[in-house]
């Protein structure tokens, strides 16, 4: 069972970058976060880096099949083009996740996210035929 298979385009995992909301005007401008995924067999763990962020900061969201991740600040002294902001999509596949059980942690500007996966028995996309 693998729920990443690159050529896969059902079960792929991939990842939607909104070019013109990443960061404002400004000494971030045009800058990415950088990000990572690891698979194990319980859970997709993904780490993002948001620096200058807080938790207060940070907005995730789950929006039928797309994780949204949204966060805004570092704002100085009322200067706008020093406010920072992400929005990245993270188109899921269907199915695969245990979505109700999703834990996100902010910590030194790094946002780390755990999404379990279920188990092939508990999948609802998956039908199981008795062979007699």
């Amino acid at each position: 069972f693998e729920p990443f298979e690159p050529f896969s385009r059902s079960r792929s995992l991939s990842m939607n970058e909104n070019g013109e909301g990443l960061y404002s005007a400004g000494a971030g401008a045009g800058l990415r976060p950088r990000w990572a995924a690891k698979v194990t067999k319980d859970a997709l763990n993904l780490s993002v880096d948001m620096p200058g962020l807080a938790k207060e900061d940070v907005r995730v969201s789950l929006e039928q099949n797309t994780l949204v991740i949204k966060g805004k600040g570092g704002k100085e002294d009322g200067d706008e083009e020093s406010v920072r902001r992400y929005t990245i999509r993270i188109e899921l596949p269907e199915k695969i996740f245990k979505t109700d059980q999703i834990k996100a942690e902010m910590k030194n500007g790094v946002l780390k996210l755990t999404l379990p996966m279920m188990k092939e028995d508990e999948r609802t996309d998956v039908l199981h035929i008795k062979v007699e």
